[in-house]
């Protein structure tokens, strides 16, 4: 079994996750409406990562005799009035979202609890990437979105990002 504490930080990340995945749905619903099916790909994509890594705390906590609970989902509350507000508003969730890891990392090495920081070690590496890939879409629209052509051309490259399965095996 878990420590307490651990085990209820990482139910409550499961939440969390699963808060992740309805605001990047919200996002790619956003794009969708105005037209720009490749942002809304790569938010579809950013959902379903979100949900994944929901699924790959559920089993840990499953597999270490943990109780999973279930608590209501936010419903995102966001208004977008620009392209970039949900790019801005995506990078600061996922700073959150590393904040969240870190602090059910020092739970977990405060009661030298190894085997939980060693699972956790794989979502300290992928938040990492999370924002780094949010801070360069924002970068990238910086650059090219004012301009139609360029904003279409991004477009296009974001709608070819494709599904990648977690690559965290429990």
């Amino acid at each position: 079994m878990l420590d307490a504490k651990v085990a209820e930080l990482l139910n409550t990340q499961i939440n969390k996750e699963f808060y992740s995945a309805y605001l990047y749905l919200d996002f790619a619903n956003y794009y969708t409406e105005e037209g720009l099916d490749g942002f809304a790909n790569w938010y579809n994509i950013q959902a379903q990562e979100e949900r994944d890594h929901a699924m790959l705390i559920l089993k840990y906590l499953q597999n270490n005799g943990c109780k999973v609970t279930w608590e209501a989902i936010d419903k995102p509350d966001k208004r977008y009035h620009s392209f970039a507000d949900p790019l801005h508003a995506g990078y600061e969730h996922e700073k959150y979202v590393t904040s969240l890891i870190h602090n059910i990392y020092d739970a977990a090495n405060q009661v030298k609890d190894f085997r939980t920081m060693q699972f956790l070690d794989w979502f300290v590496k992928e938040q990492g990437e999370e924002e780094t890939n949010a801070e360069n879409m924002i970068k990238k629209y910086e650059l090219f979105g004012s301009d139609p052509r360029a904003l279409y051309m991004l477009d296009g490259e974001l709608g070819a990002r494709v599904y990648t399965a977690p690559s965290l095996v429990l």
